[in-house]
């Protein structure tokens, strides 16, 4: 007796989307109640930045999605309901951005996300 498999994530989606700096697409992979955590040099582990919803995921996307730099998903992995990935950034002046991210999925959609950075300085 087999179980039926949920909606898979999207993996090719979320790398055009990351790669073509495509922010719609990939909202599209968010649930409507997604929760985004962002944890970086300035938003440190007991203070990170916190978008609630697709709303405030969307606004975050846009910006980061439209600066001018590079965006590549270097890996990712899906077990289960749960997916991480590696995406590296560089800007047109050489700083270069590395992002780790780790996903919780529900009927293939992302619910809980938190994503650690570091950048040149």
């Amino acid at each position: 007796m087999g179980t039926a498999a949920g909606p898979a994530f999207d993996t090719e989606t979320l790398r055009r989307g990351i790669e073509e700096h495509n922010a719609t697409t990939l909202l599209s992979l968010y649930a409507d109640d997604a929760e985004m955590r962002v944890v970086d040099r300035n938003t440190q582990p007991s203070h990170p930045l916190v978008k609630h919803g697709r709303g405030e995921i969307s606004e975050l996307l846009t910006d980061v999605y439209g600066r001018d730099m590079t965006h590549k998903l270097e890996q990712c992995v899906i077990q289960g309901d749960q997916v991480a990935f590696t995406e590296s950034c560089l800007y047109p002046d050489g700083v270069r951005v590395l992002a780790t991210s780790m996903m919780s999925l529900k009927d293939g959609k992302i619910v809980d996300q938190t994503v650690i950075q570091a950048w040149d300085e």
